[in-house]
């Protein structure tokens, strides 16, 4: 495991030197934006992974109609990340602070509140989509089999959604304690063990669709139990020593640790959940093109999401790096880093994107056993799409980190839901009803990554967002420009 991501690390190094050569961005800064973004990026590589190849093993073992099912109860899922992400934005800001100030019982007290309020939040969602799995998933398709699949998949992996969201807080809290390559070698670790459960589970034991629910679902168990476990001895074999060490018999319920958790988490959650949101009547509009043309999107959204974990770890090196700048009121070095980032993230997006299109094909094809199956030549298509589409989703995630580090964060929130909802959904409503058929979906897919991109890079261009940034500076820091 210790092999990947060095070569990881090795292939931003070598984009970013090449693009220094070219004299495209500073060399130093290239390096300072790789050694931000690579932990980020092998963490969202084994998380997407995890999720393609749970896919995948589902396609091979029972066909495309079961990858349809799962794809309808992968927004039901995605209730952990809104739930454990948001809360661990709340949890972030206030341990990494006490952290800085050597405050340890409020530390202490914001991990145990935070894991309070993901318990709170995520055991009533888990019991409903255990109860109600089948009605659920009716809402979103008409095909009593991908209801079938879709129902059984939600049904088991519900029982992993609290420890899915519990995850998110426990990372958040090595990572506020200037511990990301800890929080990334727990989170790889358990995506591997995923992999290797479902192969157990699915092939092994012929378990279909279910094995890959509890297979999930187990994955999760065991990253909470080992975050949890390190937390409270402040150890963990092969890893060792972590920053922080939790005493679990203080208080946890306490009601100003618990406002502020909500105040800061919210606003994060909110975009989570509005992204989120769309993937239900998306789904439920893809269903009305059919059971292939689902299979075949489910397919190319993981091979996508695989294809924009570069954005991950640009997005957080351009709010760091930004952000330090601004804090020291050089606001002209801050520009300069965050069009460097924007150029760096480009030519990623551009390396990885030519590689998948050329074997997309291939790449398919590992997700379905028949080679005639209809979601194939779908699938293909739609993998062609996202290699052209993916890149403007580099530009988004990279010209939305200096947003971000400025406080201007409404922006790039309003524009993922004019790309989304404004834009992609209706083209994908207009393919169903008039002669655009499938290019209602490959026009959508692009919208959802074009209009972020130049919202968020035009915003970034006007420079307004220095001047919002003096709202929260030190106010010792001069402003140079």
């Amino acid at each position: 495991m210790s092999r990947f991501p060095n070569i990881v690390r090795i292939i931003l190094l070598a984009v970013g030197l090449g693009l220094a050569r070219l004299g495209l961005i500073e060399r130093e800064r290239a390096i300072e934006a790789t050694r931000l973004a690579w932990p980020r990026i092998v963490t969202g590589l084994a998380r997407m992974s995890k999720g393609a190849v749970d896919v995948a093993m589902v396609g091979v073992a029972v066909g495309s109609t079961a990858i349809a099912g799962v794809g309808f109860a992968s927004p039901f899922w995605g209730f952990a990340w809104i739930v454990g992400a948001g809360v661990a934005g709340g949890t972030i800001a206030l341990v990494s602070q006490c952290f800085g100030a050597d405050a340890y019982d409020e530390l202490e007290l914001a991990v145990r509140s935070s894991v309070l309020l993901v318990l709170a939040l995520s055991l009533p969602v888990a019991g409903v989509f255990f109860t109600y799995s089948t009605e659920l998933i009716s809402l979103l398709s008409s095909s009593p089999e991908a209801i079938g699949y879709g129902g059984e998949y939600l049904r088991l992996i519900a029982f992993g959604l609290p420890f899915g969201a519990l995850n998110f807080v426990g990372s958040r809290v090595l990572v506020g304690a200037d511990d990301a390559f800890s929080a990334m070698q727990i989170r790889a670790a358990g995506s591997l063990a995923n992999i290797g459960l479902n192969a157990v589970l699915i092939f092994g034991l012929g378990l279909g669709v279910a094995g890959a629910a509890l297979g999930t679902a187990f994955a999760s168990l065991a990253v909470s139990l080992t975050f949890g476990v390190g937390l409270i001895r402040g150890k963990l074999p092969i890893i060792g020593t972590l920053p922080v060490r939790i005493d679990i018999a203080g208080d946890y319920l306490d009601v100003a640790t618990i406002t502020d958790l909500v105040k800061i988490g919210l606003p994060l959650g909110a975009r989570n959940l509005a992204w989120n949101g769309a993937q239900y009547p998306m789904l439920a509009l893809l269903n009305l093109y059919g059971q292939e043309v689902v299979a075949g999107y489910v397919i190319a959204r993981r091979i996508w999401g695989l294809l924009n974990t570069p954005g991950w770890g640009f997005g957080l090196a351009s709010t760091s790096l930004v952000g330090q700048q601004l804090g020291t009121g050089n606001e002209m070095e801050a520009e300069q880093y965050g069009r460097d980032v924007i150029r760096f993230a480009i030519g990623v997006y551009l390396v990885t994107s030519a590689f998948v299109l050329v074997f997309a094909g291939q790449i398919v094809r590992l997700f379905v056993n028949d080679p005639n199956d209809p979601a194939v030549p779908v699938a293909i298509t739609l993998v062609y799409v996202s290699c052209i589409a993916v890149p403007f989703q580099g530009i988004a995630g990279s010209s939305a980190g200096p947003l971000n580090a400025s406080g201007d964060t409404r922006v790039p929130f309003v524009s993922r839901i004019i790309g989304m909802f404004c834009i992609g959904l209706p083209l994908l409503y207009l393919g169903t009803i008039t002669p655009l058929g499938m290019w209602g979906v490959y026009l959508a897919m692009m919208a959802e990554s074009c209009v972020p991109a130049v919202i968020n890079y035009w915003r970034f261009n006007t420079g307004k967002w220095k001047h919002i940034s003096r709202q929260y500076r030190p106010e010792a820091a001069p402003t140079t420009d």
